[in-house]
């Protein structure tokens, strides 16, 4: 088993290759397409990084994985897959989140939220091969509805549940996101055997850090600045309630969500020939879920 991260410093996202050199065979993990959201430009360099790697090895790519719908890049699986086959696979609950924003976004009539713009749907626990490698499938919801984490041997992709020990957790206010749910779903990747390797999706270093993306499970467990020994489900719950209402909107929450709900794909053309991001008005205005965990429009003062 080898793993090789790739950083993209816009974004603090990691994307990874992860190869069974027996075989040949890789799965592409959370790769990131680059989108410049003052112009509007959409580029590649990102995604194209990880092509040249693949094939300067020889490899062929089996998976292209997404932990979940990010809402801080646009996904590069569609360019991956173009450049280097494979299929494109998320959680069974990414139809949960479809039919979130399907509502938010007008999207058009031909997009249905079943999950169809997938090539696979992982189940919880579900088990599949990379090669002579076999991935598991770990359901492990709480930042969004659908959030996945992959384990293979001693090494967990654990997407956006849990940050490097300095950073601490992601964020559960997004639609659906549900903070007690998040702590269990960390406290079921903690219960893993210590040594267990865990590789972030982000880093958002501390001033004086270089970028990392890998930790331990007994380092989170002795180390974490929101989920260390010790922590109780109240005590994370009443953290991440008041951090999460200091945060802002991620820059690029808008183009991503409609990009990553299709799968990496843009949305259709208009009459034109050009494609369009829509931009909601007030539909994230305020930053307070709905007992219901769907945002609600802005009210007029």
């Amino acid at each position: 088993m080898h793993i090789e991260p790739f950083y993209d410093d816009v974004t603090g996202t990691v994307s990874y290759v992860l190869a069974d050199t027996a075989s040949g065979q890789v799965a592409v993990i959370d790769p990131v397409l680059d989108f410049e959201p003052k112009s509007g430009t959409l580029t590649s360099a990102s995604s194209d990084r990880i092509i040249d790697y693949v094939r300067a090895q020889g490899w062929q790519v089996q998976w292209i994985l997404e932990t979940h719908a990010h809402a801080d890049h646009l996904s590069g699986a569609q360019h991956i897959r173009h450049h280097l086959g494979g299929q494109i696979a998320i959680g069974t609950h990414i139809r949960t989140v479809q039919q979130m924003f399907r509502s938010i976004f007008h999207f058009e009539r031909s997009f249905l939220p079943d999950g169809s713009q997938f090539d696979r749907l992982l189940a919880d626990g579900e088990r599949f091969q990379v090669g002579g490698l076999t991935v598991t499938a770990l359901h492990v919801p709480g930042h969004t509805p659908a959030d996945m984490a992959y384990q293979v041997e001693d090494a967990v992709f654990v997407g956006d549940t849990l940050f490097l020990p300095d950073v601490g957790t992601a964020r559960a206010d997004f639609p659906g996101g549900n903070a007690a749910q998040l702590y269990h779903s960390i406290q079921r990747l903690l219960a893993l055997p210590h040594a267990t390797r865990l590789f972030v999706c982000h880093d958002y270093p501390p001033q004086g850090r270089a970028p990392a993306w890998a930790c331990t499970v007994t380092d989170q467990k002795a180390r974490s600045i929101h989920v260390r020994d010790g922590v109780t489900e109240a005590d994370f719950v009443a953290m991440r309630t008041a951090r999460d209402a200091t945060l802002a909107m991620p820059t690029l929450i808008l183009p991503s969500v409609q990009v990553n709900l299709r799968a990496g794909k843009l949305p259709p053309a208009a009459e034109d020939g050009r494609t369009y991001m829509q931009v909601p008005i007030n539909a994230f205005a305020l930053h307070q879920p709905a007992p219901d965990g769907v945002w609600q429009p802005a009210r007029a003062a």
